[in-house]
């Protein structure tokens, strides 16, 4: 562990005031000149903290690095950096995602005993405030363990970097507010690389650079900081108006404009309360209340059930795609991988499902085109699949040459007639096995390859390794999910909500009906009346069809929550007892990361 006081590298302090994005050397003895206003943000004392962990949950898993850096006035007071021994083994993927082995924490002290230590450097939370790039994850692992060994957890004002860059930073200038955007656009002059100390220092950088920007807001001083949020725009105050009259039921609401085009759509378990609150200082984001500025009238939708109006959320943002709204715009153009229809079929990436068939190969929807061909190399890097793209017939066979793929032995050439289509079939069969029923083989094979990689130190190719599973089971455990419901022509689910039951019907994937409980009203007639007035379905035998792949997944997301009951079902429900399922949970947390991290990680393992 070190503790120790450094002096300020110059460029590292931002101006609070003048223009966003106005950087200048820092000065030791800068002097602020809105003190009386409360306590300013140049003289108050930050503790930036980043923590990394052996997973994402506090409950189950523990710290294994703390970084933390002190700073104030743009000048580093000091820095705090040590191991900390988790007391269980620390999983390959996070090693392979912070570089942090067993080996480098077996001696290191337990964080009982580094807590009086941690917080003696952070402070009085009278005197520091308590900075985390998403403060949430990390004051949860505190917390827990000073509530584990019986410290009471001081109350810091806590900064939050993560919110603060939603308010201030544009798409146009950060495609995300990741650390390692964030830092990459402000210059600063460490690279996260998910190292406690080295992502406590960039988010300094971070940090201050975003003070840049507040100070084009007015924000000089902490409490107005903290406050920051809870500025309410003289568009949201002006038509509040809007909200009057709007009943305190579930439904979606329909934000429109003069010319009645929707601007943005969305969905509440109690309209009133959650219209209402759009023009509050709860709403901080920037794009909706440049939305409330166009809005002229809403329209609100009532339903039955909460999930009916999620589901008829979804459907009106595909069917209106409202320029304010970012997810759900493009359901129907999510990327899948197939298997294509030929003698010697070769993996592909597809937009949309109409394409895809049962008796062939495919899985998804995967999170963009970028994840979809890391799973096909994933593939690629199992079976000895052709890659090529020309079709092959008996006369390109005699005129074709082998790529590169077939010296490597990665390939057996069938575009030269040197794989018969029974032998390529095999390999087909194999594929076809993976996708629909057993995936442990991809699991088993790929983890040992990236644990070996990771025990090589060759941290850069295990990192790409665990992208590609991670990825290819994702797609494969969505497809399985997905098609195992839509299969089922009927089932009618049951779920207490307060004093009443609600009772939806679905059919092939799509929520048909739904319906709630009547006083005085007996059940099972209530369940009679919604299947016979429920919407008709008829199963043309495509993977989703009669819906999409989100409004599936919002189903099955209530459905398998465990207050809810099945009251009846038409055909077997069930996944293979070796799906991707059993894995996908391992793989979900962990983000891809810089090349260059590996590449300094290694030369630091090697140093």
């Amino acid at each position: 562990m070190t503790h120790r006081t450094h002096t300020p590298h110059p460029q590292q302090y931002v101006h609070l005031s003048g223009q966003a994005n106005t950087v200048a050397p820092m000065t030791q003895h800068w002097q602020g000149t809105f003190d009386d206003l409360g306590r300013s943000l140049a003289t108050t004392t930050f503790v930036v903290v980043d923590l990394e962990t052996t997973g994402g949950s506090a409950d189950n898993c523990e710290i294994t690095e703390i970084g933390a850096v002190k700073v104030r006035g743009g000048e580093i007071l000091g820095e705090y950096k040590t191991f900390v021994n988790p007391g269980l083994p620390i999983p390959a993927f996070i090693t392979v995602l912070t570089g942090i082995t067993d080996a480098m924490v077996v001696d290191a002290p337990r964080i009982a005993e580094l807590l009086p230590g941690f917080l003696e450097f952070a402070g009085s939370p009278t005197d520091t405030v308590f900075v985390a790039h998403n403060a949430p994850f990390d004051l949860s692992f505190l917390k827990a363990a000073a509530k584990k060994h019986g410290y009471a957890w001081p109350k810091y004002p806590v900064v939050d970097t993560v919110r603060i860059a939603r308010q201030v930073m544009t798409k146009e200038e950060v495609p995300n507010n990741k650390l390692g955007s964030l830092a990459a656009f402000f210059g600063a002059e460490t690279t996260p690389n998910h190292r406690a100390l080295d992502d406590a220092k960039a988010t300094v950088d971070v940090l201050h650079g975003l003070f840049g920007r507040l100070g084009s807001f007015g924000i000089t001083t902490l409490e107005e900081l903290l406050n920051f949020s809870k500025q309410v725009s003289p568009a949201q105050h002006e038509k509040r108006h809007l909200a009057a009259n709007i009943p305190a039921i579930a439904g979606v609401y329909i934000f429109r404009n003069a010319k009645n085009e929707a601007l943005y759509i969305g969905t509440s378990k109690n309209l009133r309360s959650r219209v209402k609150s759009y023009f509050t200082a709860a709403e901080s984001r920037k794009r909706i209340k440049d939305m409330i500025a166009m809005a002229d009238h809403i329209d609100i939708i009532p339903c039955a059930t909460v999930i009916e109006a999620q589901v008829r959320e979804l459907r009106l943002i595909e069917e209106h795609q409202p320029r304010f709204n970012r997810r759900s715009r493009t359901q129907e153009k999510a990327v899948w991988i197939k298997l294509t229809q030929e003698q010697f079929p070769r993996l592909s990436a597809v937009r949309g499902h109409k394409t895809l068939l049962d008796d062939a190969g495919w899985a998804g929807p995967f999170h963009g085109n970028e994840a979809a061909h890391l799973a096909i190399d994933a593939i690629h890097e199992l079976l000895p699949l052709r890659q090529c793209t020309p079709r092959i017939t008996e006369r390109s066979m005699k005129t074709a040459s082998p790529c590169a793929l077939f010296d490597m032995n990665r390939c057996a050439a069938p575009c030269i007639g040197n794989q018969s289509p029974s032998s390529y079939q095999t390999i087909i069969s194999t594929l076809q096995h993976y996708l629909h029923n057993d995936s442990s083989p991809v699991v088993d094979q790929l983890t040992r390859r990236m644990q070996d990689l990771a025990t090589a130190e060759r941290f850069e190719d295990a990192a790409q390794v665990r992208n590609r599973l991670s990825a290819l089971i994702s797609g494969i455990s969505r497809g399985q999910r997905i098609r195992a419901f839509t299969q089922i022509g009927e089932i009618i689910t049951a779920h207490r909500r307060d004093d009443q039951w609600e009772f939806l019907c679905i059919r092939h994937g799509r929520l048909v009906g739904s319906a709630h409980s009547t006083p005085g009203v007996d059940v099972a007639q209530t369940i009679e009346s919604l299947s016979l007035t429920a919407e008709r379905i008829t199963d043309d035998g495509s993977i989703l069809p009669a819906s999409t792949y989100e409004e599936v997944e919002k189903i099955l997301g209530y459905i398998e929550n465990q207050e809810t009951r099945i009251v009846s079902i038409t055909d077997e429900w069930s996944l293979p007892v070796f799906s991707a399922a059993r894995s996908r949970g391992d793989f979900e947390k962990v983000e891809d990361q810089d090349v260059n991290f590996w590449v300094n990680r290694t030369q630091r393992s090697n140093n």
